[in-house]
């Protein structure tokens, strides 16, 4: 009782902020939002200067609000003031401020809500990316903190724009449809280039910022990667690949984060929109990987990388992809048995399309492939490209024929003709008689002429064993045809098999019985 007589005394006045707290409690009694729509929490600790408003006076249109929880909220329609406007004593102090005005979050699905808090955020974006790239000394921890708290305010968002079905399962080009593009595109880029300024800086000390960018972190902005936009897909990339190279002891953590995403898209998903961005960044880093191979890297391709041409959207990626596993085999040519192997495991049967890829992947391949590796493989790879240069598609067989326009492949295949010509020679002749396309028939010729000039002897035995081939096989078909019409012979002459009754002999069942 005597609490709410004294509860409804007037207060004193005297302290503005007791005032801002009795105002701001009576606009949330009555259900009453501030106006200006963006809120800041700051941590509260005691003795921390930087958590209240410091010696720097709070200009017009920034109001502390209550405080809640240990966190003071703020509200603002209007910028702080510029760097070069304060002393360089209190430009710390100002620029975690305008860090902390730029945690608001606005709704940009609607254009014309809060438009004055927007471009107060943006300006201060902008200013905020030019004091961390003209930062002439050390960020403090405390700067550090910030701007990770910052940009996780801003980036990882709790609502996403829902991906889309991938419709290249379906069979649908995916990069004919028009990206989703985010409508918050304006803020987020200053944001994530504040980000990336600050982890490329000079400034930064990765032993005290790991602390902030940490395995959370990382985690949750490898997330961001399977994001409907291309531009913040771009921007995740660079940071990234920034991120692994300043803090190495975050390398390990983020190439098996990068794993298990890869792991869930082939054999759970199949659907992630960051899968060539993610292979680019590996690219750099397998390209820097010291030799010999590490067991976990063999480990990499063979379980990660080789499995990532199964999915039916691997056009998607294809061109990083190739290049990850090109790296591979330059870096340790004993690897390119295990290579090929794992191409034709993945071998498409159906998909024509695909199938040129993977022919262009292979000739890359096979262009760093060592002669005893190559024989190790050549005999199942070369029965492959014998179907791929029968095949009824022009583009799959002429890919397959131009291999041979390969110097290096040439002369593998020359070193190894024995082996290979009896193989092949088969597909190259039905290829010279009855293929449809002039280019390919054409092609063949000269595949052709080829091995005739490299040992014309061997090129007659080739031709001679096809030749006796085909000739038993004819007679083959004919003993079959013979034996099939002596059947329908038998079964024509024997009365009471073609009756329609159902029953032996042709007698009703009321006879039978």
């Amino acid at each position: 009782m005597i609490k709410n007589i004294l509860g409804r005394l007037p207060r004193k006045p005297g302290k503005a902020g007791d005032s801002r707290d009795a105002a701001a409690a009576a606009a949330a009694g009555n259900g009453i939002e501030p106006s200006n729509s963006y809120s800041v929490a700051r941590s509260m600790d005691p003795g921390n200067k930087r958590a209240g408003n410091g010696d720097y006076a709070v200009p017009p249109g920034v109001t502390p609000g209550p405080v809640t929880n240990g966190t003071v909220v703020y509200h603002s329609n209007e910028p702080l003031p510029a760097f070069k406007d304060v002393a360089a004593s209190e430009k710390q102090n100002l620029f975690v401020k305008k860090v902390n005005l730029c945690c608001a979050v606005y709704d940009f699905t609607d254009p014309t809500k809060n438009l004055k808090e927007k471009e107060v955020k943006r300006q201060t974006l902008m200013e905020l990316v030019d004091y961390v790239t003209s930062a002439n000394g050390k960020f403090s921890e405390v700067i550090m903190q910030e701007i990770t708290k910052m940009v996780s305010i801003n980036l990882f968002r709790s609502s996403n724009p829902t991906p889309r079905e991938n419709k290249a399962i379906e069979g649908v080009d995916l990069e004919e449809d028009e990206p989703l593009m985010d409508p918050a595109w304006s803020h987020l880029q200053i944001v994530y280039e504040v980000f990336l300024r600050f982890v490329a800086s000079q400034e930064t000390d990765a032993k005290l910022a790991k602390r902030y960018i940490d395995h959370s972190f990382i985690l949750r902005l490898l997330d961001l990667f399977d994001s409907e936009d291309p531009r913040e897909r771009d921007y995740l990339k660079t940071i990234l690949h920034r991120i692994y190279g300043k803090f190495m002891v975050h390398r390990p953590f983020i190439r098996k984060a990068i794993n298990n995403i890869f792991y869930r898209f082939i054999f759970e998903t199949e659907k992630h929109n960051g899968t060539a961005e993610l292979l680019e960044i590996l690219g750099s880093i397998i390209n820097g990987f010291a030799l010999p191979l590490k067991e976990e890297h063999k480990l990499f391709l063979v379980r990660a990388l080789i499995p990532l041409h199964k999915p039916k959207c691997v056009s998607m990626y294809h061109q990083q992809l190739s290049y990850c596993i090109t790296q591979f085999v330059e870096k340790d040519c004993k690897l390119a048995d295990t290579v090929i192997r794992g191409l034709l495991k993945y071998w498409p049967v159906t998909n024509s399309s695909k199938e040129v890829m993977f022919l262009g992947e292979l000739e890359e391949v096979l262009e760093a492939t060592q002669p005893a590796e190559f024989q190790r493989c050549m005999v199942p790879l070369f029965r492959q490209i014998a179907r791929s240069m029968n095949s009824s598609h022009f583009q799959v067989a002429e890919r397959a024929l131009f291999l041979w326009n390969n110097d290096h492949i040439e002369n593998l295949i020359k070193q190894n003709y024995k082996v290979l010509l009896p193989i092949i020679y088969p597909a190259l002749e039905r290829n010279a008689r009855d293929h449809w396309n002039q280019a390919v028939r054409s092609l063949t010729l000269n595949v052709r002429k080829i091995f005739s000039d490299h040992d014309p002897t061997f090129f007659g035995e080739c031709v001679q064993r096809f030749n006796d081939e085909e000739l038993k096989q004819e007679e083959s078909n004919s003993k079959r045809e013979a034996l099939w019409k002596r059947l329908e012979e038998m079964a024509a002459s024997k009365p009471g098999e073609n009756n329609t009754s159902g029953t032996p002999n042709g007698k009703s069942s009321q006879a039978a019985g």
